[in-house]
């Protein structure tokens, strides 16, 4: 008599790359985020030294500003990471091209400050998973 056997897997843990792909995007968006204090705080600085703040400077200004406080540091850090400066660009642009319309919105008064800022930020992190997405073995291996 021939008896079959039901074999059962459960789910295993996530992959090693799975995991340093998050790890990856976690870090990028830290790293973007100690930018937008620390940048962000010496351009204040700046701008009171100068009798004026970044608050009233024009939209277009202010999306410029934070999306460089974000990219500069972002980019440092991935070439800490060991990323070739073509990966750079590509993760530079993903994050300057929302900025640029953010900014020409703001400029052209279709939005104000505070929405041009949401839009940047909303569209620039998803920007940035794409193209983590597209070059997913450049982002899933440790570095």
């Amino acid at each position: 008599m021939n008896h079959s056997t039901l074999s059962v897997s459960k789910p295993g843990p996530l992959s090693t790359s799975r995991l340093a792909f998050a790890r990856h995007f976690g870090e990028m968006v830290l790293v973007m985020f100690l930018g937008m204090v620390a940048l962000g705080g010496l351009g204040e600085l700046a701008f009171t030294a100068a009798g004026t703040s970044i608050g009233d400077q024009a939209g277009g200004i202010q999306v410029t500003l934070m999306g460089l406080a974000m990219t500069v540091p972002m980019v440092a850090w991935m070439a800490y990471r060991g990323h070739t400066i073509a990966q750079n660009a590509e993760m530079s642009a993903s994050m300057l091209a929302p900025t640029l319309i953010a900014a020409v919105l703001a400029w052209a008064g279709a939005l104000d400050s505070a929405n041009a800022l949401a839009l940047q930020h909303g569209v620039m992190l998803p920007a940035m998973l794409g193209v983590m997405l597209w070059r997913y073995d450049e982002y899933a291996h440790a570095h």
